[in-house]
C-alpha cells in the first residue's frame, strides 16, 4: 500500500480530527444529500467522523442529467457549505484523505478512478459502478495494482427495512422497483435497475450462475436462478415506481409493507466506517458478480429472453 493511504489509514484509526472527503462530479443530487448528512450536525441524519472539503465538478455534456445540473449543484456545495470547487482531480487530491466518486454519468468512473487510484487514497464509488462490465473489471484491476480500498453501492442495500426480510438465510426472493433506461449506457440496467439488483444481491447474497429476462416497453422481469438451486427475481417498472420485496425462507414469508427506499444515512454510515477502518462493507466479488448479472441481462433481452450464464 503507498505511504499516503498508511498516513491516511492511520490517522483513522487513531480517531484523529473528521477526514477530509473530496467529491469528483457534482452533476447528481447525492453530493448535497450526503453532504448535508456530513457536514450539518442539526441535520436529522448527521454522521460524523468526516466533512467534504473540496470537489471538482467533473460533468459530460452529452448527458441532459449530468450537464443541466453540474453548475448548480456545484455553486450549491460552495453556498451552503463552504466546499472548495477545484480545476482538476489532481488539485483535489492533495486536499483530501478519501473519494467519494459521485459522477452520475457511470462511461467517466474508469478514466476518474485512473486519476485517483495514483494516489492511492480510498474511494467510494456511487451507483453506478460503471456502464460496462469490462469497465468494472478494470476498476477492480487498477485498485489491486495501486493497493488502492474501494467499494461501490446503491443506498437501497443499506434500507432500515431489509434486515427484517433478510432475517435467516433466504431461499427466493421477488424484488421489484423503477427501470428507466439510458441509452449512452451499454449495460442498460446499470443506470437504474442497479438499485433493484442491489436489492437482490442483499437479500440472496452473491453465486447467480444465469439469468434471463422478458422486456417490454413498459416493465420487465429478469429471471436467475443461483448456484445452489436457489430461484430469484426482479420487476422493473418504467418509468418509475417504488420499491419492494417478498423473500421466501423455507415455510415464512416476508414482504415489505412499505417502500424499501429509507434514505441515504445507512450508506452514508457505511461509507464513513469504511474510510475509517479500510473494510469495504460490500466484498468486490460480489459487486463484480452484480455487473456480470446485468450482462446476462443484456445479452438475454438481444436473445429474445433466452437464458444465458454469467461470465
Amino acid at each position: 500500500m503507498k505511504l499516503c493511504s498508511i498516513v491516511c489509514m492511520c490517522a483513522m484509526l487513531a480517531g484523529a480530527a473528521d477526514l477530509r472527503l473530496g467529491i469528483v462530479g457534482t452533476d447528481t443530487s447525492h453530493v448535497i444529500a450526503f453532504t448535508s448528512i456530513l457536514n450539518d450536525p442539526n441535520h436529522k441524519d448527521y454522521v460524523p467522523g468526516a466533512r467534504v472539503v473540496a470537489a471538482y465538478r467533473g460533468g459530460s455534456p452529452d448527458l441532459a442529467s449530468s450537464r443541466d445540473r453540474v453548475e448548480k449543484y456545484a455553486a450549491e456545495l460552495q453556498s451552503k457549505f463552504g466546499v472548495e470547487i477545484v480545476p482538476d482531480i489532481p488539485r483535489l487530491l492533495g486536499k483530501v484523505d478519501a473519494v467519494l466518486l459521485e459522477s452520475v454519468d457511470g462511461r467517466v468512473h474508469l478514466e476518474q478512478f485512473r486519476e485517483i487510484a495514483r494516489s492511492g487514497k480510498p474511494v467510494f464509488i456511487d451507483k453506478p459502478l460503471a456502464s460496462a462490465l469490462a469497465d468494472a473489471r478494470e476498476i477492480a484491476r487498477l485498485a489491486q495494482k495501486h493497493g488502492v480500498r474501494w467499494f461501490s453501492s446503491s443506498a437501497l442495500r443499506y434500507s432500515s427495512l431489509l434486515p427484517d426480510l433478510k432475517r435467516e438465510k433466504v431461499d427466493g426472493a421477488l424484488v421489484w422497483g423503477p427501470g428507466p433506461l439510458e441509452p449512452t449506457h451499454q449495460l442498460d440496467l446499470s443506470w437504474y435497475g442497479i438499485h433493484a439488483v442491489e436489492i437482490l444481491y442483499t437479500l440472496m447474497g452473491a453465486g447467480c450462475e444465469e439469468v434471463s429476462r422478458t422486456y417490454a416497453e413498459d416493465a420487465e422481469i429478469v429471471s436467475a436462478r443461483w448456484k445452489d438451486g436457489r430461484v430469484a427475481a426482479i420487476r422493473l417498472a418504467r418509468p418509475y415506481s417504488g420499491y419492494g420485496a417478498v423473500a421466501f425462507a423455507g415455510k415464512e414469508i416476508r414482504q415489505s409493507q412499505k417502500d424499501l427506499y429509507t434514505g441515504y444515512r445507512g450508506l452514508v454510515e457505511q461509507i464513513v466506517k469504511f474510510f475509517q477502518t479500510g473494510v469495504p462493507p460490500v466484498p468486490e466479488q460480489e459487486t463484480l458478480e452484480m455487473f456480470s448479472f446485468m450482462d446476462a441481462a443484456q445479452r438475454s433481452r438481444e436473445g429474445g429472453g433466452a437464458p444465458v450464464k454469467l461470465r
